[in-house]
């Protein structure tokens, strides 16, 4: 057991790389054995431990006494996940007993290695599947892993497939697969590389999953179908076949039907087969007018929200002789002429009989078998034309036909197409072989004489006011065929005018002539027109003349008849109002009978024309001129309705007979007021408070009231009398006398009955203004606040008047008050007393036409 140096070599240090391969020698040794050691080695060289411990290494020999540490693959050397370094001790014994014990320190050296896939990629083949019909996506996530952590690239072959590889790994799909169209599987090389080149590959089976997402679609190509009418219901019209492309690897699973449903047909669901349901009558309607039926033929791929495809096809029914000839009505009555010629045409039968069936083949009829009574004159031009024509002559004047003759004929109408019997029909339908229809022919006698008028013509004079409507004549006109025919009346000939094609309407069988619209003398003085009388086959025309008389029926027009203007307040009387005038025609009237006068809005009667009548044009003028400050005018607008007649030259008793037109203007006037100087005196001025009570006598109760009032009123004036006098005898001195005319007129008419109380207030006045009288032409002074008036006397200045005296007074004529202008001016100038003139209402309305001067409605008060 000596230890010698057996083993040459070691201890030493050797290198091998990682994942070498079994076998693969690491490092050489020798064995020195002694001179001695004839027999050589005892114990061959053995690694007897190893730290860490391994079976990775072993040892083997070369021949001789040469030994060599190979690798064992057992396990194969990682570098990455074992030791990095190990210790081999290695003993060796010679024959002479002696041994040697050294150390062999491996150290593992780092390899790169290939990339390694992880997960199903690294033991199995990986199949993915994908939906058709799916958008792009990322589908799987490869994992890979380098030994030495080193980063991996990912590549994918080959490179026309729809799918791509990120650089981390990720496949993504490029497009939206069709299982129909694109293949159902995809086979991809999916490689990892690491930096210096080294790669692994593996398989990925990408699987394409069908899914419903195609509509069915019609194998069928006929889309046209022929089926004769009367066909039994179950017939078998069609096969309709389908399919769908989603059940390309299996049987169709697809249900059929009609959109909408149809009353002749109906569709097997599973199968697809199309049958007859019903009766099909194609002379009926609507397959009359339309004998084509078209169908929507619906495939779905489910029986509830499948998808679904249509088609549409079309039947088309035949006719067949089902239908006998029929007419319509089956007895005929005919009226011939008597002495009607032979060969005369009576009635065309085919118009009035026909055979339903559509087809033309199927249709056809013929008439044959003429017979009965009186057949002898008459006859069928031909057994297919149906024309029945004479063949003899009727004379109803002739001893040997006295009277009216009926004749009763009969004819056979037969369908010339065979029948069509099937015993297929589940209903019985039995064919006519003929069909009677029968003729009576009346002869009735003939018209020989025209319609003969009682006068040649006739002559109406009519007013031009008649009303339209009315008759204004009468024509009459009498047959002699006997029996006597109606004669109707018409106007054939004139009658109208430019504006009316007729004017004149005849009763048709009275012969009552009337008018359809209004006559005029201006337009038309006489009408004449053409009657004629006609007993359906003759007729004989008379003349009628109408003479239109003249009647005033024209109402006056005038220009303007409208007219809107303004005037100033301090317009004197008697002017033309802006020159203003209008202008009046009348087709049937003479221009001096026009009259004109204001019927509305003349408050005050400030207005007037001039002239009031015998001529077409007249002015307006103002009557009177305006009092606003003494409140007798409240209105600043006046809307005048002027009224023009046409009864000037009528005397009042042809104004109570003959007719009367108005024409009508409107005026509108604005009257404008000048502004006033204001006077710091103060104004003097007489207030008039008037109350009014108009007692209406056609009230039940007026007699009592009237009485009683009367009484009542009788003992009130007494006692205003007594009082009225007292004051009247300590304020007014006695008045002088008046040179001339009294200025108070006492109105000629009676005034209504009324109650007039008067109260009067005297205050100061001042007269600061001046004019000049349109009538007299003299100067007077007037307020021009209140309105108060007086005379102006030569050389007198303005002066301030006390009021004394109020006298109301009602004039008639417009010279009044001209006269008491000239009673004035003819009083003493010594006399030193004040003048007042106010301006107030009218104590009472004229009467019905009376018409009031400017001078009626002026109030003069005088001291």
């Amino acid at each position: 057991g000596r230890r010698t140096q057996l083993l040459e070599g070691l201890p030493a240090t050797s290198t091998v790389e990682e994942n070498t391969a079994a076998g693969v020698s690491v490092y050489d040794f020798n064995v020195t054995v002694s001179p001695l050691s004839s027999e050589g080695v005892e114990i061959l060289p053995t690694i007897v431990n190893s730290n860490p411990l391994t079976q990775a290494f072993d040892i083997e020999s070369k021949g001789g006494l040469e030994y060599r540490v190979v690798t064992t693959g057992n396990p194969v050397l990682d570098y990455e996940t074992m030791p990095k370094s190990f210790d081999l001790q290695i003993f060796v014994e010679d024959t002479t007993g002696r041994t040697d014990l050294n150390i062999l320190t491996i150290r593992v050296t780092d390899k790169n290695e290939h990339p390694v896939f992880r997960g199903n990629m690294a033991i199995q083949t990986l199949t993915i599947y994908v939906l058709e019909g799916k958008p792009p996506e990322h589908i799987y996530q490869v994992d890979a892993a380098d030994p030495e952590n080193a980063k991996l690239k990912y590549s994918l072959l080959p490179a026309t497939v729809p799918f791509l590889i990120t650089e981390s790994g990720a496949i993504f799909s490029t497009k939206e697969f069709d299982y129909e169209k694109d293949p159902h599987c995809y086979f991809l090389n999916i490689t990892v590389t690491d930096p210096d080149g080294l790669n692994s590959t593996r398989t990925v089976n990408i699987n394409i999953i069908n899914i419903n997402d195609e509509r069915p679609y019609f194998t069928t190509k006929q889309r046209i179908y022929r089926i004769p009418e009367e066909q039994s219901p179950g017939t078998v019209v069609a096969n309709i076949t389908a399919e769908d492309p989603d059940d390309e690897d299996s049987p169709s699973r697809l249900f059929y039907s009609i959109q909408p449903s149809d009353r002749y047909f109906s569709i097997n669901p599973s199968t697809g087969v199309l049958q007859v349901t019903r009766r099909i009558d194609r002379d009926a309607l609507p397959l009359r007018l339309h004998p084509n039926i078209s169908l929507i033929v619906r495939v779905e791929d489910s029986p509830s929200n499948g998808h679904p495809s249509e088609m549409e096809i079309t039947i088309i029914i035949d006719d067949i002789n089902d239908n006998p000839p029929e007419c319509n009505p089956s007895a005929f009555r005919k009226e011939a002429n008597e002495n009607m010629t032979p060969g005369t045409f009576l009635v065309d039968l085919r118009n009035y009989c026909k055979d339903i069936d559509i087809d033309t083949s199927n249709n056809q009829f013929n008439f044959t078998g003429l017979s009965g009574f009186g057949s002898n004159n008459f006859a069928l031009e031909s057994t297919v034309s149906g024309r029945l024509v004479m063949t003899g002559t009727i004379d109803l004047e002739n001893p040997a036909n006295p009277g009216i003759e009926i004749y009763t004929l009969t004819v056979r109408v037969q369908d010339t197409a065979h029948p069509h019997y099937s015993s297929k029909y589940p209903f019985d339908i039995f064919f006519m072989v003929f069909y009677i229809i029968y003729i009576y022919i009346r002869i009735k006698p003939l018209n020989e004489f025209f319609p003969v008028f009682s006068n040649l013509s006739y002559v109406f004079n009519v007013s031009e006011i008649t009303k339209v409507g009315s008759s204004i004549g009468r024509v009459h006109a009498i047959d002699k065929d006997w029996p006597p025919t109606l004669i109707t009346y018409s106007i054939v000939a004139g009658g109208g005018t430019r504006d009316y094609t007729n004017i004149f309407w005849i009763s048709p069988t009275k012969g009552d002539v009337r008018i359809l619209a209004r006559l005029d003398y201006e337009a038309t003085q006489k009408h004449i027109f053409t009657v004629q009388a006609s007993d359906q086959e003759k007729s004989t025309t008379a003349s009628v003349t109408v003479n239109v008389l003249e009647v005033n029926d024209e109402e006056p027009v005038c220009l303007p008849n409208f007219y809107s203007f303004q005037i100033p307040v301090n317009l004197a009387a008697g002017t033309n109002i802006n020159g203003f005038r209008i202008e009046c025609q009348d087709p049937d009237s003479d221009p001096r009978s026009f009259r004109y006068f204001i019927n509305e809005g003349n408050e005050n009667n400030h207005f007037t024309f001039s002239p009031s009548a015998g001529s077409n044009m007249s002015r307006l003028i103002l009557a009177s001129q305006f009092d606003y400050e003494s409140g007798l005018d409240t209105s600043w607008i006046y809307s005048l309705r002027v009224y023009i007649t046409d009864d000037n030259l009528l005397s009042v008793r042809d104004k109570s007979t003959h007719l009367v037109k108005t024409g009508v203007v409107t005026l509108s006037i604005r009257v404008i007021p000048n502004p006033t100087t204001t006077i710091t005196t103060t104004p003097g001025f007489t207030v008039v408070t008037q109350r009014e009570n108009l007692y209406s006598a056609s009230a039940w109760y007026v007699p009592f009231v009237i009485t009683l009032g009367s009484l009542l009123l009788l003992g009130l004036l007494g006692f205003l009398s007594v009082l009225l006098v007292t004051w009247a005898r300590t304020h007014c001195p006695p008045p002088g006398k008046a040179r001339g005319k009294s200025l108070i007129n006492i109105a000629e008419k009676k005034k209504p009955k009324k109650e007039v109380v008067v109260t009067m207030t005297k205050l100061n006045t001042i007269f600061d203004g001046e004019a000049r009288d349109p009538v007299t032409g003299r100067m007077y002074e007037f307020n021009t606040r209140s309105g108060a008036r007086r005379w102006k006397k030569s050389n007198e200045p303005l002066q301030p008047t006390v009021a004394g005296q109020v006298m109301s007074s009602a004039t008639e004529k417009s010279g009044q008050g001209a006269d008491r202008a000239e009673a004035a001016s003819k009083k003493e100038p010594s006399e030193k007393r004040k003048e007042l003139t106010a301006v107030t209402k009218p104590a009472a309305k004229p009467s019905a036409g009376q018409s009031e001067t400017p001078d009626q409605s002026r109030l003069r008060l005088q001291k």
